[in-house]
């Protein structure tokens, strides 16, 4: 069947979707799992950077392939997530066994253990949230927001030289210039869009516990900290130093 507005639980999907139908990249289930499947890979391709024996795969050709699975996920590639999950009632190890059945296409039926390994579900989740976050930020609402700021400044100095009369405490008071008073919001959303452009993004990422027990009992002599930190930092994000099994919401 279907889908039709009427039919949404959400004005923000029903009544305004046209308003926010470009957020439905971003922050749709199929979006999620699209961001879920990228983590998951780009997970696995730093894994085999880490570990000499599975850097032997990491063919430009190979690489290639295995970005490919997240860039060209299409709808149908999420239904099939869902599908399994059906059998999984766990929605990221769907995601991880729609990988490993990539996996077996490609030939890396041997390698296909290592997606995921170590981690916790929440790894995936508390990683894929703050890169939509920063992605929808990036791409949507600071393009918006600096448009809304360029017209009113357009404003401002159409009109500088429109005399007004202000007013205080609720009263009539001095004169003014309308574009000054245009002008003090561009100034106010300017301030804020800076502020906006300076917090950090941060991702959980440490195994089930927060400690990465499970890597350092396969690979001691690895520095899992640091991987982990570069790997977040390679996302745009920063990676959360001390946490349990969630991030530090």
């Amino acid at each position: 069947m279907l889908f039709d507005s009427l039919q949404a639980i959400s004005p923000i999907d029903g009544r305004y979707r046209s308003q926010t139908e470009a957020l439905a990249s971003y922050f749709s289930e199929e979006a999620l799992i699209s961001y879920r499947v990228r983590v998951e890979i780009l997970y696995f391709i730093a894994l085999c950077e880490e570990l000499p024996h599975l850097r032997r795969i990491l063919s430009p050709e190979r690489i290639e392939q295995l970005h490919d699975i997240y860039l060209s996920l299409s709808t149908e590639d999420a239904q099939r997530i869902k599908e399994i999950e059906r059998t999984t009632n766990h929605d990221v190890k769907a995601v991880e066994y729609f990988i490993k059945e990539r996996f077996d296409a490609l030939g890396l039926a041997d390698e296909k253990e290592f997606i995921h390994f170590g981690l916790t579900s929440q790894d995936i989740n508390n990683t894929s949230f703050p890169l939509m976050i920063r992605e929808a930020v990036e791409h949507i609402y600071l393009p918006e927001l600096g448009g809304l700021i360029d017209q009113l400044q357009f404003y401002a100095n159409e009109w500088a030289e429109v005399a007004m009369l202000a007013r205080t405490h609720g009263q009539p008071a001095s004169p003014t210039r309308l574009g000054k008073e245009i002008e003090v919001y561009v100034y106010r959303l300017q301030e804020q869009l800076k502020a906006l452009e300076q917090i950090p993004h941060t991702a959980k990422f440490g195994g089930a516990t927060g400690n990465f027990n499970a890597h350092a009992i396969a690979y001691p002599q690895h520095d899992w900290k640091k991987f982990a930190a570069s790997f977040v930092r390679s996302l745009g994000l920063e990676r959360e130093s001390f946490t349990t099994q969630i991030s530090n919401y």
